[in-house]
């Protein structure tokens, strides 16, 4: 079966939880679409264990990016010696959203772990598409932004893929049969419910892991069943 999460950003009890829940299998498939990390305590842990997993493909998400970019200059930077402020300004931005954690774990990490993470979000991939018997899943962060009739998919930008808000009435394609999977923007913000948002062929499934109130959502692509830690 072919399973889609989204924004678990550290919550690792529910991410493995959740495995369980779907009876997770090596002959399964699972995408998480983006923001891994940041906000909940063990953002880093869940990496590890995704890392080696042969059959999860994570996809960019803002935060993911935004980790990678901080990383990255970090480890080169510390090569040097020192800090420059620019550097200590993007850590300050991005610890005020959410990556403190991040940062901690990272920290506790020997060398060669923190090369491997490193190395890993390089990997995360922008966009997805799944098909099932009868079923086209377009697969991707926040949404396909300043979206247009025949736009291909590999015209869209990191800021139009991985930021954007969309407008949950708006059909992406003709084709009844292609949907759109997105996380980035939490359900509540559309129905007041942190469950799977459905509108037409859209299909919104971050519903706030990592919010009091929240939960973590997965959905199953060819049953459409929906599944809640």
């Amino acid at each position: 079966m072919t399973y889609v999460m989204s924004d678990i950003h550290g919550e690792y009890t529910k991410y493995i939880t959740m495995l369980e829940t779907i009876g997770f299998r090596e002959t399964d498939t699972l995408y998480v679409l983006g923001d891994v990390v940041d906000r909940g305590p063990e953002p880093i842990r869940i990496l590890m264990d995704m890392m080696n997993r042969a059959n999860v493909f994570p996809l960019m998400g803002n935060h993911d990016l935004a980790a990678l970019a901080v990383l990255e200059l970090y480890k080169s930077e510390a090569l040097r010696g020192s800090f420059s402020n620019d550097f200590l300004q993007v850590l300050k931005e991005w610890v005020e959203d959410g990556g403190k954690p991040t940062i901690k774990e990272f920290f506790a990490l020997s060398e060669e772990q923190q090369n491997d993470v490193i190395d890993f979000l390089k990997e995360f991939s922008l966009l997805e598409v799944a098909e099932t018997d009868d079923r086209t899943f377009v697969l991707v962060h926040a949404g396909l932004g300043n979206y247009r009739p025949g736009k291909k998919l590999s015209e869209y930008t990191n800021e139009e893929l991985l930021f954007c808000r969309p407008d949950p009435a708006e059909q992406y394609f003709d084709d009844d049969s292609v949907f759109v999977v997105m996380g980035h923007t939490p359900t509540p913000y559309f129905s007041g419910k942190a469950e799977i948002y459905n509108n037409g062929r859209n299909i919104f499934i971050d519903c706030g892991a990592c919010s009091p109130k929240g939960k973590l959502a997965c959905l199953c692509l060819e049953t459409l069943e929906q599944f809640y830690v």
